[in-house]
């Protein structure tokens, strides 16, 4: 098999997080540049005025800045238990598919690793991040099938 040079892996920070990580490990040259990814979607507010939004006192971050930050200490913390030297972080906002795929063609990624849930039925026909991703990747795209633990598929 292939051993992958540049791989984006993208995360949506559930706990299953960790399986895709380490599926992407285990098809990736010792060396590999490993760019761990998480997309925040944007935010629309009803309220859209043209009055400048007031924030109470001690607060300066905007609600998709304390988003942001907050995926960058999850990531962190998600990537704690790999030892590897070229293991980069990267919070991205917009539409996770989108971002995912222009990342990996930005950073001229040979594979892009994301997860999936397996999903059946109508599910199925309303579409995924992970297959939206597949669909005009710029690269090879490996999809990882997550154990959701204890739940059961009808």
């Amino acid at each position: 098999m292939k051993q992958y040079k540049r791989i984006a892996v993208a995360v949506d920070l559930s706990r299953e997080s960790n399986q895709i990580l380490d599926q992407a490990v285990s098809v990736c040259a010792p060396q590999a540049e490993i760019s761990l990814i998480h997309v925040v979607e944007p935010i629309a507010s009803p309220y859209i005025t043209t009055i400048p939004p007031v924030q109470p006192a001690g607060y300066d971050l905007t609600l998709m800045e304390n988003f942001k930050q907050a995926a960058e200490k999850q990531l962190v913390e998600l990537s704690d238990d790999y030892d590897r030297p070229n293991l980069t972080m990267h919070v991205l906002t917009g539409s996770p598919p989108k971002e995912i795929r222009r990342f990996a063609a930005d950073n001229n990624c040979d594979l892009i690793v994301i997860g999936t849930h397996g999903q059946h039925g109508f599910e199925l026909l309303l579409g995924s991040t992970a297959n939206a991703v597949l669909h005009g990747a710029p690269c090879d795209v490996l999809s990882v099938r997550v154990d959701l633990g204890s739940k059961q598929e009808d």
